[in-house]
């Protein structure tokens, strides 16, 4: 998965401050201890709500996952217009924005990456839809399935080695602009230069 970081969402709309509480508050559980522990009364707490208060903005946990999975999607087709729109180019903007850094998009993303290892159908389809909007804009930036495809796991991989990192800690030694630039060089050379443009 790709997290992009450079630019704060801009089309998504804005939840109530309490509903978007409970939804930092749900995916922050999900991410830290699992879905068992993100139970409603959990997710009140950490939400700073009555159970009651929960209720009223989201009436069971199936609401909250479908509140977290909507969340996603919105994230995601804003990232997608941003992806679009950068002025170094598609491939350049996906590659130099695939590290996980904490935002509400990378939270909401390990939160459905938890629900999905739960075998929740509904985060699996998001998971699933949210990778085809990335590989489709880049395919739509390089002209190519499968050097879309490459590119896509060279920021599956970025992504997934961020997230082994220690808080405020690198995940490798090497995790620089030159290496990201190394990176955008070998992409260049498989689409002739195309797809950095």
């Amino acid at each position: 998965m790709s997290s992009k970081t450079a630019a704060p969402a801009r089309n998504v709309p804005r939840l109530s401050p309490t509903r978007d509480r409970i939804l930092d508050a749900f995916a922050h559980l999900l991410v830290d201890q699992g879905e068992r522990a993100a139970t409603l009364e959990a997710v009140a707490v950490a939400a700073g709500l009555s159970k009651g208060g929960l209720l009223y903005h989201f009436g069971s946990k199936d609401a909250l996952v479908e509140g977290l999975l909507a969340r996603l999607d919105a994230l995601v087709a804003d990232d997608v217009e941003q992806i679009r729109a950068a002025s170094a180019g598609a491939v350049d903007y996906l590659i130099r924005t695939s590290m996980s850094e904490g935002t509400v998009l990378d939270q909401s993303i390990g939160a459905a990456v938890r629900l999905a290892q739960g075998a929740h159908p509904l985060a699996n389809a998001a998971l699933a839809a949210t990778r085809r909007q990335w590989l489709s804009v880049i395919e739509e930036a390089v002209g190519d399935p499968d050097v879309a495809e490459v590119i896509m796991l060279v920021s599956d991989g970025l992504y997934y080695e961020s997230t082994l990192a220690s808080p405020g800690q690198p995940a490798v030694d090497d995790t620089s602009t030159t290496r990201l630039d190394r990176l955008l060089a070998v992409i260049g050379r498989m689409t002739d230069g195309t797809a950095i443009r």
